[in-house]
């Protein structure tokens, strides 16, 4: 059986940011576009400078671009038109940039043209071949929509608003940690300089920051069309994604441009707990054996403000045809063909149990339940960590987390390459390696393999490690060997999922150990 745990086992690019005397270094992937194309799954998110493929959806390839592409254009969107795959971002002028490929592993993107838009765009083709566009990232003005031309993509008639943002109505558009404004003037700086160089073109950045408190507007973004028996659900994200709120909310419609109305489930995606949080600027999409699932953006935001992971979950539709996804476990182990609401096939152990580390400082952190906390070792070779769950358990599944603490680098490492040309960052395209060793013990004393990634060519910041048949164990144990740039090894978690060796029941669900 094949597995997926959330944050997403992918390769987490880091980005470089030019901060004067020094360039300061943190891992970023968000705003996914997922589509399942010639029996194999295809994202594309922001900041990869390529895309990943997966054939089981819990092991991801890194594919890089053939040829060159608009990667610094936040929201890359992918999606199947004419059975082939089209591609939009922003390109470096503002212009929306649209590209296709009949195959992108073996042929290079061919641009279609360029059109006028904005942020974060959604291509679409409607059951009769029409192709829309949809586009909008910004606090005070509309999600956007547009049809095209199939011949060249150029569009058709002018452009119509669809959607604002209505924080007065609609409580979970409400900015902030848990919906409540927490902005200071620094921030809302800061915040609106990040969305600049997202996109040039917002037109928002000038606005006073006092009216922006005043009408306590929300940046709504990243909209998404999924079709479904003749409902048109039109997904947006909103409250920020540096927030534990950040959601995908959606309007429905009859026809591709609307009018369109709320539902009564909103948010449609909502994650504001956990392990890690957040659930906005996402894409639903059709799957294998005609299951949906719905990826989006998870933060971190702690190195920087667009610090973010990525997160898939089960979508479904209910009798009234209103879309649902399915995160009560949302960040636990989850089967790769599972449906909405079935129970997780194993439990959290780790929680709160007791660690020793080798070294360091706040090791409670390692099974806090909390990404944006963590053990920090005293040295960079060597360190471990381990865990004791208390008792002898059967344990079926290890999530590692690692973090990532104030990586500040030397200029001299780019040696000429210059960052402020690509809008104050560079991707690092280089090939990192994250290696350790998993091991397992009954008894603290005499201790065996689980995983051993000591040679591993791969940079797996959230790995994930699943036993074929379980193990009996009581403690985990994780040597460190090797983390990027010789940093000192940070865990956020070293989460284990099994059964206790006993029955463990509650309200709903009975599990008995095997």
């Amino acid at each position: 059986m094949k597995y997926y745990c959330n944050p997403l086992n992918i390769r987490y690019p880091y980005q470089f940011f030019d901060k004067g005397d020094y360039i300061q270094a943190s891992r970023e992937s968000a705003d996914p576009s997922m589509v399942f194309f010639k029996n194999r799954y295809y994202l594309f998110p922001s900041m990869a400078a390529g895309f990943y493929t997966s054939e089981d959806l819990s092991e991801f390839t890194f594919h890089a671009f053939k040829n060159k592409m608009p990667v610094y254009g936040y929201a890359p969107d992918i999606r199947i038109i004419r059975g082939e795959l089209y591609f939009c971002a922003m390109e470096p002028n503002g212009m929306l940039g649209i590209y296709k490929t009949k195959d992108p592993l073996e042929q290079e993107f061919v641009k279609l043209n360029e059109v006028k838009g904005g942020g974060d765009p959604c291509l679409f083709e409607d059951d009769d071949g029409r192709i829309y566009l949809y586009w909008g990232c910004s606090r005070l003005h509309p999600i956007y929509g547009v049809e095209l031309s199939a011949e060249d993509m150029t569009p058709v008639g002018t452009r119509k608003i669809l959607i604002y943002s209505n924080t007065k109505e609609l409580g979970y558009e409400r900015n902030g940690e848990n919906h409540i404004e927490t902005y200071t003037r620094r921030e809302m700086e800061e915040f609106m300089e990040q969305k600049l160089l997202a996109d040039p073109t917002i037109e928002n950045t000038q606005i006073p920051y006092e009216y922006m408190k005043l009408c306590n507007a929300t940046n709504i973004e990243g909209p998404y069309m999924t079709k479904y028996k003749g409902t048109y659900y039109l997904q947006y994200a909103a409250t920020g994604t540096e927030h534990n709120v950040y959601c995908d909310a959606v309007y429905v419609s009859k026809k591709p441009l609307g009018p369109f109305t709320v539902p009564g489930n909103n948010p449609f995606a909502y994650k504001p707990e956990g392990f890690i949080t957040g659930s906005g600027h996402g894409s639903t999409f059709k799957g294998e054996e005609e299951r949906y699932f719905h990826i989006s953006c998870l933060r971190i935001s702690r190195q920087h403000l667009f610090e973010r992971r990525l997160g898939l979950w089960p979508v479904g539709f209910d009798e009234d045809n209103e879309m649902y996804c399915d995160q009560r476990y949302g960040d636990w182990p989850v089967r790769t063909d599972v449906k909405p609401f079935e129970k997780p096939d194993w439990m959290l152990l780790s929680y709160k149990k007791k660690v020793s580390v080798s070294s360091g400082e706040m090791a409670e952190c390692i099974c806090d339940e909390d990404i944006r906390t963590w053990w920090r070792a005293d040295g960079n070779k060597n360190e471990w960590a381990a865990v004791d769950l208390g008792s002898v358990c059967d344990v079926r599944v290890v999530q590692i987390n690692f973090a990532d603490d104030k990586i500040i680098l030397i200029r001299e490492m780019f040696d000429g390459n210059t960052i402020s040309s690509n809008r104050g960052r560079v991707i690092d395209m280089e090939p990192r390696k994250i290696r350790w060793h998993l091991e397992w013990s009954v008894d603290g004393e005499a201790y065996f393999s689980l995983k051993d990634k000591s040679e591993a060519e791969t940079d797996l910041s959230h790995d994930l490690v699943v036993t074929d048949n379980g193990i009996k164990a009581r403690y985990i144990r994780l040597w460190i060997y090797e983390v990027p740039f010789g940093q000192r090894p940070c865990i956020s978690g070293l989460r284990v999922f099994g059964r206790m060796e006993k029955s463990f029941h509650n309200n709903r669900n009975i599990y008995e150990a095997e």
